[in-house]
């Protein structure tokens, strides 16, 4: 046996292997269930979550006990296009967000 069968047997077995057609749709099956499960796993819970604190925001009312997102409880004084009085103590007035409103108190409890 010589140097040269040596190389030309390394050089044989480092040809490329044919490759096997078949299975396209595997993969693309395959990518619409993972999208489907994420959708209901990740999104639709989050849309209906969202839904929700917009029908809280927008069905606040003078006098409703809310708590905001940093844990502040208080009852609304007064309302307007974009800002909330929220009265935290006797005579202690806090201008907030509506989007920092999270939740009437008592409820946010009740959801988990």
């Amino acid at each position: 046996m010589s140097i040269l069968d040596f190389f030309v047997k390394d050089a044989h077995a480092m040809a490329p292997q044919a490759q096997q057609g078949g299975g396209g749709y595997e993969g693309i099956i395959m990518l619409v269930i993972m999208f489907a499960i994420f959708y209901f796993l990740l999104i639709r819970p989050q849309t209906k979550r969202a839904k929700a604190h917009k029908a809280l925001i927008e069905n606040l009312a003078l006098g409703d006990q809310v708590v905001t997102a940093g844990g502040i409880h208080g009852k609304v004084a007064g309302m307007q296009e974009g800002v909330i009085t929220v009265e935290i103590a006797s005579g202690v007035k806090v201008k907030i967000n509506r989007a920092s409103i999270a939740g009437k108190q008592g409820q946010e409890l009740e959801q988990k």
